[in-house]
């Protein structure tokens, strides 16, 4: 199985630009999460649109669901292919939980925790290991996972995987561009309600996930199924750069339009341009590391938020203080999820691929 796994994706071209902009969407999350804490108000906050890049991961995602799976999957049947996924998903998903497990218990700058409540700690912590769902803790601002906030998009990013095995690979792009038009459809009526698209994360707005992935995950698909592969100059930097501003987006009155623009036409639209920009070679090692270190950091990162907005509570750093720590933690959190990547999950999964 794993060579024929091999022999198959051998053949097809390697989209190296778009593992660099997985890198440069997970890089602009870590900076979104450091931000919001340090300017409650997102008008104030450079970066406020930085939470988009988790659309833009569903819209990656929906494209290379296809393109690695979309011709094998028969051959390889769904027991294999949800095998596969856990293998590449879950040991993340494991480790975010322990490390916000450790943060919440351990946090230096925050008031002892109440442990009084064992139960529903053990609960909620057992429950984070298996992707389960539980806004529960009000010290974790009732996040659906309140020991790795992040893990709510890898929640969809499960469902996802499992509609598209039962039914997205079988069908027809006609059929998939109706259940597009549907899902564009609720998405401009979640984000009418909200005035935004930032939800999904919580308890009250669970469903906004279920609306963002839909959308995207399904034009990902249709883009890689319709060969919509535009061959452009642009190269990495540009295509970056314009990935870049749908964050720095200004946070307005108007989000409640601007965003749905961003996520149903500009981001499909820097996904056909990603896939078809020429790659220079002195970029695609950058490319490769960057994809190699986005999910590490994206499913790491958050226990290390608490405390830096614990830390921010007692002792209201100033502003050059506070840029010095957000930089230096970027750079560390980048770093460890180096390590992450090379001596936790690389080693696991090569482990688990050779025991299936």
């Amino acid at each position: 199985m794993g060579e024929l796994k091999s022999a198959t994706l051998s053949t097809k071209p390697h989209f190296a630009i778009l593992d660099g902009l997985r890198g440069v969407a997970a890089l602009a999350i870590v900076i979104f999460h450091f931000m919001e804490w340090v300017y409650p108000d997102p008008s104030r906050n450079f970066i406020a649109h930085g939470f988009l890049a988790v659309d833009f991961f569903f819209c990656l995602s929906g494209f290379v669901m296809g393109y690695a799976y979309d011709d094998r999957i028969r051959r390889l049947g769904l027991a294999a292919f949800f095998r596969l996924r856990l293998i590449r998903l879950h040991p993340l998903v494991i480790l975010g939980s322990v490390l916000g497990l450790l943060g919440f218990l351990f946090d230096p700058f925050a008031a002892h925790p109440d442990l009084s409540d064992r139960a529903n700690l053990l609960l909620t912590f057992v429950c984070s290991l298996c992707l389960i769902p539980l806004p529960i803790m009000k010290e974790r601002a009732f996040n659906l996972f309140s020991f790795n906030a992040p893990a709510w998009s890898l929640f969809w990013e499960y469902v996802a995987n499992i509609i598209y095995a039962l039914v997205l690979y079988r069908i027809s792009r006609r059929y998939l561009s109706v259940f597009i038009v549907l899902a564009a459809t609720v998405l401009c009526l979640v984000s009418y309600r909200a005035g935004n698209l930032l939800g999904g994360w919580s308890g009250p707005t669970f469903w906004d996930g279920g609306a963002r992935i839909a959308y995207s995950f399904l034009a990902g698909l249709f883009i890689y199924r319709a060969n919509w592969i535009l061959k452009n100059g642009l190269g990495f930097v540009g295509v970056a750069g314009l990935l870049i501003l749908a964050f720095l987006m200004p946070f307005t009155q108007w989000n409640g339009l601007t965003e749905p623009i961003i996520v149903l036409l500009y981001f499909p639209a820097l996904l056909v341009a990603g896939a078809g920009a020429t790659l220079s070679p002195g970029l695609e090692k950058l490319c490769v590391f960057l994809g190699k270190l986005s999910y590490p950091i994206y499913m790491t990162h958050y226990g290390a938020m608490w405390i830096f907005g614990s830390y921010l509570a007692t002792y209201k750093p100033d502003t050059l203080h506070l840029s010095l720590i957000v930089v230096t933690g970027v750079v560390f959190l980048a770093g460890f999820a180096y390590l992450v990547q090379v001596f936790y999950d690389e080693p696991i999964r090569r482990y688990l691929a050779g025991r299936r």
